[in-house]
């Protein structure tokens, strides 16, 4: 059983990790950090250390192995107890015991035990991805320098340009010039020309309208009938709510009680048109909205005529 192999997949997880009987593998996080002239830049790490001082079984190398390997947490001690014993062996015959991923185990002259561990692997998961790289050192000067240096050997050489005749093309710009002044003064002849025939016209024009002027007469021979007009009646307002006060069966009566209606105040009651049942209908008044209509009828019950009602057409 590889041991190691497990203590790899916790050590990305704890800081640390007890082998119980044999010692303790830690891990603490360096940050990133740049070394040597050529700028070798390193990201955030964990770094693992061992201490054989502690050496107690805090049950979790166990656990682990025991799910791993599908046995029982017993078994799992039993397993790592041969392995420790295994590893003890190697170290007491000066033997090194290698630790893939991890790192190495050796003894000094002292019978002391010394880690060496194995920087193949980042433990620190939020590095995940992240590798060391180098960058080439930037030789700003040197290259500053050599540039100078080529800049004081390199001669400087004026080519002469050999001048050339132009002097065509001061007669060209004479003849635009007398060309342009031609054309704008033939210009000018015309638009006068123009604009005295236009006045010309003009003239004549209102003289013909000043003679016609003087010889219209303003005599009409013969009056225009007038026509008459007719003006439409004004429509009156549709009022389709009535507020009934009574019913009757001849003028007479009506009018009495729409002068009783008068009397006590009601100003706009009438009386409508006799209905199929040959009833004049007296009301209080007749309204746009049933709003309206329904708010009088409430105040009336109250006030006046408690058997008034609406009737609507």
């Amino acid at each position: 059983m590889l041991i190691e192999k497990h203590i790899s997949d916790l050590l990305y997880r704890y800081q640390c990790v007890t082998v119980p009987g044999f010692g303790a593998f830690l891990t603490e996080t360096v940050s990133a950090h740049v070394t040597g002239s050529a700028s070798s830049f390193f990201p955030p790490k964990k770094v693992v250390s061992f201490n054989a001082n502690v050496k107690n079984n805090d049950g979790l190398l166990a656990n682990h192995v025991a799910l791993q390997e599908k046995m029982s947490y017993e078994l799992a001690v039993i397993k790592i107890g041969d392995v420790v014993n295994e590893w003890t062996y190697l170290l007491q015959n000066r033997n090194r015991v290698v630790l893939k991923n991890i790192g190495e185990i050796s003894v000094n002259n002292e019978m002391n035990w010394v880690f060496e561990p194995a920087n193949t692997v980042n433990y620190l998961t939020d590095s995940f991805g992240l590798s060391s790289f180098v960058s080439p050192e930037i030789t700003r000067e040197v290259l500053k320098q050599e540039v100078e240096a080529l800049e004081e050997k390199a001669p400087i050489i004026f080519t002469p340009e050999r001048k050339k005749d132009y002097s065509y093309l001061k007669y060209a710009a004479v003849f635009v010039t007398m060309l342009g002044a031609g054309g704008f003064g033939y210009k000018t002849y015309y638009d006068q020309q123009i604009t005295n025939q236009t006045l010309l016209v003009e003239k004549n024009v209102q003289e013909k309208v000043q003679q016609q002027i003087q010889q219209a007469t303003f005599l009409i021979n013969a009056p225009v009938e007038a026509v008459e007009l007719s003006v439409a009646a004004p429509v009156e307002e549709k009022r389709p709510y009535h507020l009934v006060a009574g019913a009757y069966r001849s003028v007479e009566n009506a009018d009495v009680a729409i002068a009783e209606l008068n009397a006590a105040g009601f100003e706009n009651a009438k009386m409508l048109p006799m209905n199929k049942l040959k009833l004049y209908y007296v009301v209080y008044a007749s309204f746009k909205t049933l709003e309206e209509a329904q708010t009088d009828r409430k105040n009336i019950q109250k006030t006046h005529n408690a058997e008034a009602w609406l009737m609507i057409e």
